[in-house]
């Protein structure tokens, strides 16, 4: 069987675990965390990075950061990951998801200024599969009713848009490093990105417990203590390791997923637009080639084909159920407007495999199962 995916692995990962293992300081921030922070910082253009145990934890340090209260609403789309309303809910807000775009799967920006009220905070794009959803419509929309932008970006590395990487544009945004995204840091993992200075000195200490520690350890205090509401958010040496032996190989990286991408992408296109219709990148956006996915005609096709896939030895799955029709999303949150494309597009959806390392045989295998599946639909 093919699987879906494998977690990415270069070859270089074991000597940097290694040194990591033996060092002197073994929790966070130490010289793998500091080295991955200036690679973000340099490549990025961030003000601020701070790596995160998850990108969970990066989300909710970005909820604490913009000081959500109970009865504030944050908007974003109900096609994501549960983590992307969960670390509001935590703070007592409401979530007001809106539509998609059938295109991209994101956000449609063209919805969220109807779903803006007096308790909004903040506005929550999530890039999905890599590509960028319209920020200059929602940088806009932000700014005149003065209302934060936290990017999700947990599928975003390496992508852009209008030459901006992903992740840069928000105030505030957060990138994954699970061991399905295309960078891990063994299994788990996260990036804050700060690109509003403002937040830079308390983000610091929310990630350290609360302390001032950081400001200690710079010689800018001469104690450290309890200074305001935080958590552990500190990954271990181990985990910045790993990661940054994959930020050194990050382009070659990159380019293989790409031309993994590019194969499917050629090998399907007689197929677009009749039974299946394949990913839509916009013109302004570049990709990271996070994920391949088909749509289908409806639910029944789409089981029909991960059954036909399953058969002949390919591993394919769907993704999100919408949150706004799970049990939390319906105690938790509100669907501004009307579910045109969210759930209807969301059925349709059939991810393929893609990964770091695929061989040109297992890209045949999958391409001659799909149109085998295609064919008969």
């Amino acid at each position: 069987m093919i699987p879906f995916n494998k977690p990415p692995y270069t070859g270089d990962e074991d000597s940097h675990v290694l040194k990591a293992m033996r060092a002197a300081k073994m929790s966070g921030d130490g010289e793998y965390t500091g080295r991955c922070h200036e690679w973000f910082e340099r490549n990025l253009g961030s003000q601020k990075v701070l790596l995160t145990p998850s990108c969970t934890q990066a989300l909710e340090m970005a909820a604490l950061l913009i000081d959500i209260q109970p009865g504030d609403e944050v908007i974003m789309p109900s096609y994501t990951f549960v983590s992307t309303a969960n670390a509001f809910v935590l703070r007592g807000a409401r979530i007001v998801f809106v539509d998609v775009r059938p295109d991209t799967m994101n956000i449609d920006e063209r919805l969220i200024e109807a779903a803006i009220t007096e308790r909004t905070k903040a506005i929550v794009p999530v890039h999905y599969a890599g590509v960028a959803c319209e920020m200059d419509t929602i940088m806009a929309l932000a700014q005149k009713h003065g209302l934060y932008v936290i990017e999700d970006a947990a599928q975003g590395m390496m992508s852009t848009y209008k030459g901006k990487p992903l992740g840069t544009i928000g105030h505030l945004a957060a990138y994954s490093f699970h061991d399905t995204k295309n960078y891990t840091s063994g299994g788990e993992g996260g990036l804050l990105l700060i690109n509003d200075s403002n937040f830079v000195a308390r983000a610091e200490i929310i990630r350290e417990k609360g302390t001032n520690r950081s400001q200690f350890w710079r010689g800018m205090v001469d104690k450290y203590t309890w200074v305001d509401v935080g958590s552990s958010y500190l990954p271990s040496e181990l985990q910045a390791a790993y990661l940054f032996s994959q930020l050194e190989n990050a382009e070659r990286i990159n380019a293989a997923r790409r031309q993994v991408w590019s194969s499917y992408f050629e090998a399907f296109a007689e197929f677009n637009g009749t039974v299946a219709d394949l990913p839509v990148i916009p013109r302004d956006c570049e990709h990271n080639a996070h994920m391949f996915y088909l749509k289908l005609a409806d639910l029944s096709a789409r089981s029909a084909f991960i059954e036909s896939l399953k058969s002949q030895g390919v591993m394919a799955v769907f993704h999100y159920v919408p949150l706004h029709s799970s049990p939390c999303g319906t105690t938790w949150s509100t669907f501004h407007g009307t579910d045109v494309f969210t759930t209807r597009e969301s059925e349709r959806l059939v991810r393929l495999p893609i990964w770091y390392g695929m061989t040109d045989e297992e890209q045949g295998r999958v391409i001659a199962a799909v149109r085998n599946a295609l064919e008969v639909l």
